[in-house]
């Protein structure tokens, strides 16, 4: 399993990039080694507002559908439109494939998120259940 050291993650298991007050979102390695292949990404609209902590969007594998929750609040200003066409980039790279992009509106959210060394202690205690 492969833990980035530059992102923070979420207990349910997204993970966060910031960059110049954007923040992308994914999901982990260990989410989608979890899920299997990956076969659909829903993508959420553009400019919708945001709380940290709101689904929003569904991920499909041929195991399961898994609901994609917010890590922060704020607009979401892009999405990651080639999932549309390849949703499995996520299997493939789950840390280059962002599925959103948010404009933070309360950047202190990200200090709440784990880091790596959080992260993989949090999935080995996950893994154990």
């Amino acid at each position: 399993m492969e833990i980035l050291k530059n992102l923070k993650y979420s207990k349910t298991h997204e993970w966060v990039r910031v960059e110049e007050g954007i923040a992308y979102v994914g999901i982990t390695d260990f989410a989608q080694h979890a899920l299997g292949d990956i076969v659909y990404v829903e993508l959420p609209e553009v400019d919708s507002e945001i709380a940290k902590g709101d689904e929003i969007s569904n991920i499909e594998s041929v195991k399961a559908a898994s609901p994609i929750f917010s890590p922060v609040s704020g607009t979401i200003v892009k999405v990651n439109e080639d999932l549309e066409d390849d949703a499995e980039l996520i299997n493939h790279k789950p840390y280059d494939a962002y599925i959103f992009a948010v404009e933070l509106s309360n950047p202190e959210e990200i200090e709440e998120l784990m880091d790596a060394d959080q992260y993989e202690e949090f999935c080995e205690t996950e893994g154990s259940h």
